[in-house]
């Protein structure tokens, strides 16, 4: 009885495992089919941005503009602090005044719109941002730094809410999330990266000094993009968005597959024809 026990038991393990195991590799096949998927996409999405040159143009002044940003977003608490003290009120103002600033920047655009070609409005962002990026590395007093500070929360709606809708409006549906999602990956890189550079120099160049450098820079950045004639039609609306041709494969295999089969003719019909 014991022995018939343990044997309906081993066989149930050997089930288990069994099913266990179909189970498991029922989950490596979909994560293998969902992974080359990603990658295709990825590949459709960088094929699409090489064959239109106002995105391709676009991401890289988007790169380098939070690139240079890097040491005005996140190496102003270390600025404040050795200028003016590290209380801890200092700190909590700065955030405050450029969190604010970015609200009203939310509402004048919200309010205003921006220009009518999307790339002056960024243009004009990348202007302000960029000088008052410089004016930062000489504020002389903190509370004419905290207004700078909120002046430079303000530009950043400028920027950010342009950019966004530009790609809506000119990037093909098919291909909009294979876009973003390059723009998306170069956009959260790009930061950490220029952390990676202007931290260590930080140690032996002066934060003054290298705000001064990156918001000329940044500022100079303003001449690629009304510079540009692709990026000023896509930005007046006159770019025309890609034909059927440039849809992606999976579209064009989703429809030849969900399009029905032609009908058999009746017999009637085909000897007419033949008569």
């Amino acid at each position: 009885m014991a022995g018939a026990e343990t044997g309906a038991i081993a066989g149930n393990g050997a089930g288990t495992g069994a099913g266990t195991g179909a189970v498991a590799g029922a989950g490596a096949g979909e994560r293998e089919r969902k992974n080359t998927a990603y990658w295709h996409d990825l590949r459709e999405g960088l094929r699409y941005i090489r064959r239109h040159g106002y995105v391709s143009r676009m991401i890289a002044v988007a790169a380098a503009f939070l690139f240079f940003a890097a040491p005005a977003a996140l190496l102003t608490p270390l600025q404040a602090a050795r200028n003016f003290g590290g209380d801890v009120w200092r700190l909590s103002a700065i955030e405050i005044a450029f969190s604010a600033g970015m609200m009203l920047g939310g509402i004048l655009m919200a309010a205003w719109g921006g220009f009518k070609n999307r790339i002056h409005t960024m243009a004009l962002s990348c202007a302000l941002f960029g000088a008052l990026t410089v004016a930062l590395g000489g504020a002389p007093y903190f509370w004419l730094y905290l207004a700078i500070m909120a002046a430079l929360g303000l530009s950043m709606p400028l920027w950010n809410t342009p950019s966004m809708v530009l790609l809506q409006t000119t990037v093909e549906p098919a291909f909009m999330g294979r876009v973003f999602s390059v723009f998306g990956m170069a956009s959260s890189a790009m930061m950490p990266l220029g952390m990676v550079v202007f931290g260590p120099v930080a140690d032996s160049v002066s934060i003054n000094a290298l705000l001064v450098g990156t918001g000329a820079v940044i500022a100079l950045l303003a001449i690629p993009l009304v510079g540009s004639r692709t990026l000023r039609e896509a930005g007046a609306g006159r770019h025309e968005l890609a034909k059927s041709a440039e849809r992606p494969e999976s579209a064009e295999r989703s429809e030849s597959s969900d399009r029905p089969e032609p009908a058999d003719r009746p017999e009637g019909e085909a000897d007419r024809k033949s008569r």
